[in-house]
């Protein structure tokens, strides 16, 4: 792949990254199968903290247009209207690649296999009509302390004609033991990776389910059936095939009884059936993992909206129009 590094001060205005970044433009989006793999490979050399040192690097697609068919297809599978424009969580599809190019460097410090989408916030400051070029830009913001490992706020910008258009600054948290013995596993662990991720998922599990319990169900106002290749043809539409999300066989693999839906399919589809303000900003915080195939229930009131099933809570947001 070819690339052009331009100096620091190439990005201005706001959703800028920080001064000690650097721009590194690229001529194409990256192959996204290498850097799933070579992320696979890095990660048991990875030790997370929240002081490591990052990438400085802001990765820059200039003129980015969406696929046509991709694009209808996405906006079948997580039910957005065909209305020539891009649909409010797109963009994050077309910054996947160089994003994940960033995560699969050996200089980001959490691994990739096993790291958790928390959150994501996206602001869309106009419409994005579906036939015009975008630069896409992203780059990673920082690191924090959490209380189950370390998290990484990463971010996603769109520019039409220089000017910001849209936002998205999602947060991928790495599990390991915190304090002053912190480590990936406890000292005498002998277990393999698959069986520490799913002990550790099944703990998150147990100490979030009083939370979602406690919280009041928002009122059901639809019912959703998620077949068993959910994840086959979303990863077909997005372009992220993480193998979590295919089969029952590779998701076990990494530790998951079945496949998962993924978190960015189950917060466009909320989006799609919730709506936003054409300029305004929807939250969605992640909760737990929605196995395939399986049923959830979609609730609303007001701005707000979640993903239910029974009474595990996988999804909850917000939204709101800009000041």
């Amino acid at each position: 792949m070819t690339e052009g590094i331009s100096g620091p001060g190439a990005a201005s205005g706001a959703g800028a990254a920080p001064e000690e970044s650097h721009n590194v433009v690229l001529t194409r989006a990256p192959a996204l199968a290498p850097l799933l793999a070579r992320g696979a490979l890095l990660s048991p050399t990875k030790r997370p903290r929240p002081d490591a040192p990052y990438p400085r690097t802001r990765l820059v697609l200039p003129a980015v247009r969406a696929d046509a068919g991709r694009l209808a297809a996405y906006e079948r599978i997580c039910g957005f209207d065909a209305d020539g424009a891009l649909p409010a969580t797109y963009p994050h599809v077309l910054g996947f690649a160089p994003t994940m190019r960033l995560m699969s460097e050996r200089a980001f410090p959490l691994p990739v296999l096993g790291l958790v989408h928390t959150s994501i916030e996206v602001t869309r400051r106009a419409a994005m009509p579906a036939d015009r070029p975008y630069e896409i830009a992203v780059h990673v913001a920082g690191l924090a302390p959490h209380r189950r490992g370390t998290e990484a706020t990463v971010v996603t910008e769109a520019r039409a004609d220089g000017e910001p258009v849209w936002e998205s600054r999602s947060t991928y948290l790495a599990r390991h033991r915190v304090g002053p013995s912190a480590g990936a596993r406890e000292q005498g662990d002998d277990r393999s990776e698959p069986e520490a991720l799913a002990e550790r998922e099944e703990r998150t599990e147990r100490e979030d389910r009083p939370e979602a319990e406690e919280r009041e169900a928002l009122p059901v106002a639809a019912e959703w059936r998620l077949a068993g290749d959910l994840g086959r043809r979303y990863g077909a539409a997005s372009g992220d095939r993480n193998p979590i999300h295919l089969t029952a066989a590779t998701a076990r693999l990494f530790g998951f009884p079945r496949a998962i839906a993924h978190g960015m399919w189950t917060a466009a589809r909320c989006v799609a059936a919730h709506g936003m303000p054409e300029a305004g900003r929807v939250t969605v915080r992640f909760r737990a993992p929605v196995f395939l195939p399986g049923t959830v229930a979609y609730g609303a009131s007001g701005d707000r909206f979640e993903l239910r099933g029974g009474d595990r809570l996988h999804l909850e947001g917000e939204t709101s129009p800009l000041e």
